[in-house]
């Protein structure tokens, strides 16, 4: 199948269909068709103007994949890796603080992304902003005109640097973000656009109205195939960082595990009693995903996601809103929400844990409100929150061991030096 000209996508005709029986899209893939990206110009720009993300604080910090071999290094080093985490200083205090205006206080959607590129995208209402965490520029990639519409979800290609946005009115659109440019508007939805998930040119997006379509971003007729065994909102969507899986979760409390080519999920996993949003694929350990509830679940649970097996469950006694594994170790932080706790602030917390063992070595009163939204830098050390109060805080919450090494081994030569 030859590539296809970005031009030719705004010629072709959306009404048209495409269909591929079980199987044949996963030998398309294989031969290379998801692992090349798309190039193309279109002359659309818009004004960055009315920037609002208004203001950036200084506050007072208080001190591509994992290789394989990792897991079983952590394995190794696993009791000390422990002790040293429930010994750690964790920040009380963020680095950053952005200030978020109308952020959407809404559980269903996924208003924040940071890209490979080291780019944040954060929905605020009708618009899209994106804050460069190199230089601390921030500028309004667009804005929607339509009455009553907004800005549902986001997220960043991992092959190229290429956002998907989704609305409100049903409809996707793919932007250049360096160009300031909109690429393709794709349609098929019927209801708000509330997740989506890349895969090389393979873009699936999850909706209120119950589906997920699968669409390969440089053909014509961009619909691949569409799951429709959901009976709720689709809130959850994640690819694997191998491809090879998809992770849906909804508002029917349903978790659906889907191989990559197949119109039939491989696992239909119903543990959850709430709606099932966070979803986080480990960095270090294939096949295992963990998954958090919603108000009426208020758990994390974790699963091999070759077998379809419950691995262990683990009661948060809040809403689980976001998931973030640490690639370094085998630690994981959950942000929450709605709670039946009197603690106040664990009702809007950051907590971290330390796998298998689940325990809790470290919680921070992050917000003022739930914590809708976490997101990991792209050096793997930094995590974002977004928060219900219209704050965006950034954390120091994981360490780069090799990083470490080299800060510890400079200072030494520089102490020797003296």
């Amino acid at each position: 199948m030859e590539r296809m000209e970005l031009g030719s996508f705004l010629l072709s005709n959306e009404k048209s269909s495409f269909s591929i029986e079980d199987g044949a899209y996963s030998k398309l893939i294989t031969g290379g068709l998801i692992q090349n990206s798309f190039n193309g110009e279109q002359s659309t720009h818009i004004s960055s103007n009315n920037i609002k993300i208004n203001s950036y604080k200084q506050c007072t910090a208080t001190p591509s994949t994992i290789s394989d071999h990792l897991s079983s290094l952590c394995d190794k080093t696993f009791k000390g890796a422990d002790f040293q985490a429930l010994n750690r200083t964790l920040p009380q205090n963020p680095d950053k603080i952005l200030d978020a205006p109308e952020l959407l206080n809404d559980y269903y959607l996924n208003l924040l992304d940071w890209g490979a590129s080291n780019v944040l995208a954060v929905c605020l209402g009708q618009s899209v902003y994106l804050w460069n965490a190199g230089n601390s520029e921030i500028k309004q990639l667009l804005s929607t005109t339509e009455p009553d519409s907004y800005v549902s979800s986001v997220n960043w290609s991992q092959c190229s640097n290429y956002l998907a946005v989704g609305l409100s009115n049903h409809t996707i659109q793919i932007w250049d973000p360096e160009r300031s440019q909109l690429i393709r508007t794709l349609k098929g939805h019927e209801e708000r656009v509330s997740s989506l998930s890349w895969n090389g040119c393979l873009l699936s997006s999850g909706s209120r109205d119950t589906n997920i379509i699968n669409h390969d971003v440089r053909m014509p007729f961009h619909i691949i195939n569409k799951y429709t065994t959901h009976e709720g909102e689709v809130c959850g969507l994640k690819w694997s960082r191998d491809g090879s899986q998809l992770a849906s979760g909804a508002n029917d409390n349903a978790l659906m595990i889907w191989d990559l080519g197949y119109n039939d999920p491989r696992h239909v996993l119903r543990e959850h009693t709430a709606a099932v949003k966070a979803l986080a694929w480990c960095p270090w350990q294939k096949g295992l995903l963990a998954t958090g509830g919603g108000t009426s679940d208020k758990s994390m649970k974790f699963w091999n996601t070759e077998t379809g097996t419950l691995i262990q469950s683990v009661n948060t006694n809040t809403q689980v809103c976001s998931l973030v594994w640490n690639k370094y170790d085998k630690e994981i932080a959950s942000s929450h929400g709605f709670s039946t706790l009197t603690n106040e602030a664990s009702k809007c917390s950051i907590r971290l844990w330390k796998y298998p063992n689940m325990t809790q070595f470290g919680e921070i009163a992050a917000h003022d409100d739930r914590v809708l939204h976490l997101a990991l830098s792209p050096e793997g050390e930094t995590v974002v929150s977004a928060g219900a109060d219209e704050k965006l805080c950034f954390w120091k919450l994981f360490e780069n061991p090799v990083a470490q090494k080299k800060t510890v081994h400079r200072k030494a030569f520089m102490n020797d030096l003296r």
